[in-house]
């Protein structure tokens, strides 16, 4: 077994250190990070600039790009061999709902997954490395119960919240479905020394779509949420009603 580990918090994140500890011992590992903090950079691919991968003294190798970046390099020239299994995190904050549209650390499994791999993003609820030890020895529970299903035909995509508890790592488990928030708060201005208006993009809002079978309401009850995602964003059950617009707009003018 050969494991990619990645993350979007950065080569030096506590999270990053938690993910490493737990996969100990499950398999050969390779860490490719980003070299600073790429937190909401979604899966993007940075096209416009060369890309440097350096090696820490501790032997994970981080570059200068997105975490898409790091997944898309080891996978496409870094490293020797292709992983079985790539995983991402520990994040410092739930992504949930719609953060998962935003997330580097669903970006980065999704990047694995993309590429026919199985891939798993592990995020902590609230911020701040509180309890992550717990949230490690979680993250390792799920990676064991899972490692019989790497070797399934069909790669699979999971998000995986763990709520910040000490004793997160005997929390039952469920599988959700994303749930959705509201929009995010306003921006916030701020004046800089030349006197120039600076926004900074506001908080994310609180959860407007939160009912049972959620990400957000497992969290809450103390449960530790698992939720396949798809890349698949066709509104299928909308295709009948375009494509009788489509047909529609194609007859010429009486």
């Amino acid at each position: 077994m050969r494991i990619l580990i990645a993350n979007d918090d950065g080569y030096l994140a506590p999270g990053l250190a938690a993910l490493i500890e737990a996969c100990q011992g499950l398999g050969d590992l390779d860490i490719v990070a980003p070299e600073q903090n790429a937190s909401g950079t979604s899966n993007s691919l940075t096209l416009n600039r060369p890309l440097s991968v350096h090696t820490a003294g501790n032997g994970i190798r981080f570059i200068n790009g997105t975490p898409s970046d790091c997944v898309h390099i080891a996978l496409t020239g870094l490293l020797e061999q292709r992983p079985d299994l790539v995983v991402s995190g520990i994040n410092q904050g739930a992504n949930m709902g719609d953060d998962t549209l935003y997330s580097g650390t669903v970006a980065a499994a999704m990047e694995g997954f993309l590429f026919g791999i199985p891939a798993i993003a592990f995020s902590q609820v609230a911020k701040g490395w509180v309890d992550l030890d717990a949230a490690a020895r979680t993250a390792r529970r799920i990676l064991q119960s899972l490692l019989p299903e790497v070797t399934a035909a069909q790669p699979w995509l999971l998000n995986v919240n763990i709520p910040n508890d000490p004793a997160s790592d005997s929390m039952p488990w469920r599988i959700t479905r994303l749930g959705r928030r509201h929009a995010s708060e306003p921006v916030i201005r701020q004046q800089s020394p030349r006197g120039e208006t600076m926004y900074w993009i506001g908080p994310a809002g609180d959860a407007r779509e939160a009912g049972e079978g959620t990400d957000f309401h497992a969290t809450a009850e103390g449960i530790v949420s698992i939720t396949p995602l798809q890349v698949d964003l066709t509104e299928h059950a909308g295709l009948g009603r375009w494509r009788d617009w489509q047909a529609g707009a194609e007859r010429p003018e009486q």
